[in-house]
């Protein structure tokens, strides 16, 4: 709304929301309720597409499991089973070769991911250091060592090579070994076979005084092999998630105020009334209210904005938020699992794990990808010993096969990309609720608009008010008794007057205020309602006041634009998109507005059904509409729109019904999501296409006998590293 005498248009019901409020306490009561439900589960061997099928498959086919969703980039499963617990649902993925545990903070920090990454940079270590070793050992082989001299140096490099293998090897066999116990193959299967094969032919050479030994091979297998992994690993935390990041702002303990005296204590054991202190420096560690002190707050890693706002008591704090000059007292109004953080990082980590086409395909592809791999390294092996009659061969021939088939690549097409969008909209102040958002965003060539609260401010400023002396605490105290943004703005343009006193004082929905002061009627609002002679065509919003038996007094306001909206505007525009402005303000109001953004297609007096009906009229002509808006009479609207944002100033129930939350105040960020949207999807056809023409090149290579086990695990390590940069250039 934007204005006391032009916020509603004519209408059947008395309240010009009527008709999207029915719609907007649904979803606000739907958001309210808390899902007590989710439990979350670590899992640590999770590292393919096709672990996402398997764990899923499972956890939704054990009675009383609603739904599942594995987050695969941050090894964790989501599970909508009510009445369930840990002890219930872990024993089921134990039984098709799946370590889980119970999510705790502790299993989230950074600490325990760099666990992961010391050790496979120790083993990548000890492998080297091998490999180096028995080179040397294979130099004096290959300089023509003869007889007991050449078996003697093979088994030394047998010596070194075996035991380094069953060590090094170890994130492969124990992946594979929970695989085969639960009667699957997995990604890591062929991998451990192409190992096994590599080091039992050598053994089976050098015990019958073959020329040839595979040693450095196997160990230089197991080498490369661990550096694609450890890569893939480092490309995955560069790409990290927005719920990452989210997770990474948590506070673990608080200052607790008890009677003056401080206590630290988990944020966990915060409860709603609590007093705690944040000293200059620190992060809020649970949303409150400020009691006590004045400061500056860091908003940038939640909202995106760049410059510190000024805090005082009365101020509403959000965990997260980083205390900048002075110390405060805050009095805790949610904390833990409650706070707006905690609800944010809830959110975001669903829309990852969401389905969207593209992911469903990958996850289709790789399904029956690994029996495949076997089916075709068996063909090969058998093809092979048949024509050459030579064991050796074949075996190496279906090692490779088996390694350089092995669908990495493919499994990390789609999640790699959309982390790394997630990411990088996350920092520019745009979270993204639903996982399909960047699909259907991607598609958008026409993007609505709503006026106040989306393009501008929805901050009102008085700028004229030729009100009497006498008259001023009047309309203060008119003004006091409404929530609406003009009124409010009036009760702010007046803070050094004292209200007046007045009796029986209404609100008159769609009308204004009225009141009787010393005997006289008062009152705050429309022009038709107090009989006035508004100019229709001013661009000014304005609200007027009159006292019984006077003639009204008109007060004008002005609203600013919201910061980045004309360049938003304008590359919207660039891109070739078209663009609306709606609005439920008056004509010269809207057309002002349009004029200054350089937006040719407005339309003024729009009822809320009005928005969702036009849009409704976009799409089924054929437009993919983005609908940008914050009201209670946007929500129709932004549910019925193929992609919406809302700002997080909006309202509960427009935010449930958007699909991203504007959490910072510049627009800017909407024109970019949907150009990242565009090259998201471009990466995704694109990691596709690098993941299947590696597997038309190089199986055939492999099943020609042209690529050895080493050579294979280069090229599959390549193939897994240039998707998930591919993705990474989306953060350039």
């Amino acid at each position: 709304m934007t204005d006391l005498s032009a916020s509603y248009a004519p209408r059947m019901s008395a309240c010009p929301a009527c008709d999207a409020a029915p719609l907007a306490q649904r979803l606000a009561e739907r958001a309210a309720t808390p899902d007590t439900s989710a439990l979350i589960l670590s899992l640590p061997t999770a590292h393919c597409a096709l672990c996402i099928t398997q764990v899923e498959d499972a956890l939704t086919a054990h009675p009383g499991v609603r739904a599942a969703r594995v987050n695969l980039t941050l090894r964790r499963v989501t599970v909508d089973a009510p009445g369930l617990g840990a002890d219930d649902l872990i024993p089921v993925l134990a039984r098709i070769g799946y370590e889980a545990h119970e999510l705790d903070p502790g299993a989230l920090a950074a600490t325990t991911a760099d666990r992961v990454g010391r050790d496979l940079l120790m083993r990548i270590g000890v492998s080297g250091f091998a490999m180096m070793n028995i080179m040397i050992l294979s130099v004096a082989v290959w300089s023509g060592a003869e007889a007991a001299t050449r078996d003697l140096f093979h088994w030394i490099s047998g010596a070194i090579a075996l035991p380094t293998v069953a060590f090094c090897g170890q994130p492969f066999f124990a992946s594979a070994w929970t695989s085969l116990k639960a009667r699957r193959l997995g990604m890591d299967v062929p991998i451990s076979l192409a190992l096994i094969l590599a080091s039992a032919i050598s053994v089976f050479e050098t015990a019958h005084s073959g020329h040839h030994a595979y040693f450095d091979a196997a160990v230089m297998l197991c080498f490369f092999l661990l550096i694609g992994r450890y890569l893939d690993y480092r490309t995955r935390a560069i790409a990290r998630s927005a719920a990452a990041e989210l997770t990474a702002l948590e506070v673990p303990r608080a200052t607790l105020l008890r009677d003056g005296v401080e206590e630290t204590v988990p944020v966990v054991d915060l409860r709603p009334g609590n007093l705690i202190r944040v000293r200059p420096g620190g992060r809020i560690p649970a949303d409150g209210e400020i009691i006590e002190g004045a400061s500056e707050i860091d908003r940038a890693l939640l909202t995106g904005e760049t410059l510190p706002v000024p805090a005082a008591p009365g101020m509403i704090l959000s965990a997260g938020e980083v205390n900048l000059t002075g110390p405060l007292v805050i009095r805790v109004t949610a904390a833990g699992r409650d706070s707006s953080l905690a609800r944010l990082t809830a959110l975001v980590e669903a829309a990852e794990s969401a389905r969207g086409r593209y992911t469903s395909l990958a996850e289709r592809a790789s399904r029956g990808y690994s029996p495949a791999v076997h089916a075709l390294a068996f063909a090969s092996f058998a093809g092979w010993f048949w024509a050459s009659g030579d064991l050796r061969l074949a075996v190496n021939i279906a090692a490779a096969v088996l390694i350089i088939t092995c669908p990495c690549a493919l499994g990390l097409a789609v999640p790699a990309v959309a982390t790394s969008a997630s990411g990088r909209l996350f920092r520019r102040g745009l979270l993204i609720k639903d996982g399909t958002a960047l699909e259907r965003l991607a598609e958008v060539d026409t993007v609505v608009f709503d006026k106040t609260g989306t393009l501008t401010m929805g901050q009102p400023q008085l700028v004229r008010a030729d009100l009497p002396q006498a008259l001023r605490p009047v309309a203060l105290a008119l003004a006091a008794a409404s929530s609406h943004p003009l009124a409010r703005a009036l009760a702010a343009g007046m803070e050094d007057v004292e209200p007046a006193a007045l009796e029986g004082v209404t609100e008159r929905p769609g009308q204004g205020v009225e009141a009787l002061w010393q005997g006289r009627r008062v009152r705050l609002g429309r022009a038709d309602w107090l009989g006035a002679a508004d100019e229709g065509d001013s661009a000014m919003l304005s609200s007027w006041f009159a006292v019984e038996g006077q003639a009204p007094v008109r007060l004008d306001f002005s609203d600013r634009l919201r910061p980045g909206a004309e360049e938003c505007v304008a590359q919207l525009r660039a891109d070739g998109r078209r663009v609306i402005l709606l609005s439920g303000d008056r004509p010269a109001a809207v057309a002002h507005l349009a004029d200054a953004l350089g937006i040719t297609e407005w339309h003024a007096g729009v009822s809320p059904t009005g928005k969702a009906d036009l849009v409704g009229r976009l799409s089924d002509q054929g437009a993919k509409v983005l609908m940008v808006g914050d009201g209670l009479n946007d929500t129709a609207a932004l549910a019925r729109a193929h992609a919406s944002i809302s700002p997080a100033s909006a309202l509960d129930a427009a935010r449930v019904a958007s699909d991203m939350v504007l959490t910072g105040k510049d627009l800017l960020p909407v024109a970019e999501a949907v150009a990242v949207a565009e090259r998201a999807t471009r990466r995704i056809r694109e990691n596709f296409a690098i993941s299947f023409g590696y597997n038309v090149v190089a199986v055939p290579i492999a099943l020609a006998g042209f690529a050895t086990p080493l050579l294979a695990a280069l090229a599959m390590s390549i193939s897994s590293i240039t998707v998930t940069l591919n993705a990474l250039r989306l953060n350039r």
